[in-house]
Parts: structure tokens; C-alpha cells; sequence
């Protein structure tokens, strides 16, 4: 059960981001430059990686596209 809740959350973190991209017109690779981050990491970040980075990230994506 809780891999399952895991999942569902890491969908729904996915979801709001790309809507908040979808909203301002950005891709994720323009977000990566702007943030200063690896695409390929960040892509990680957002499907729901776990690690002290990837939290690191989302933060910043908060931050940027104000969610």
C-alpha cells in the first residue's frame, strides 16, 4: 500500500509541475537552464526521485513556477 500512495503523490507532484510549465510556455529543458540544473536530473526530480538533489530541485521548480 504505501508504494502505491508513493506513486500516486509522485504523479501528482509530475502533474503540477508540467501544468505550471504548460501555463508559462516553458519546456523543461529551458527550466533546467534556468535553474541551473542537468536536464536529465531534474527530469529524475520530477517523475519523483527521492534523493537529497532531486528534493533540492523540486524546491527551486517551486520556488520558479510558484507553486
Amino acid at each position: 500500500m504505501p508504494e502505491q500512495q508513493f506513486a500516486e503523490y509522485a504523479h501528482e507532484i509530475e502533474s503540477t509541475i508540467k501544468i505550471g510549465l504548460f501555463k508559462r510556455n516553458m519546456t523543461q529543458k529551458e527550466l533546467a537552464e534556468l535553474i541551473h540544473a542537468n536536464p536529465q536530473q531534474l527530469n529524475r526530480a520530477i517523475k519523483g526521485d527521492m534523493t537529497p538533489k532531486s528534493r533540492e530541485l523540486r524546491e527551486q521548480v517551486a520556488r520558479v513556477l510558484n507553486l
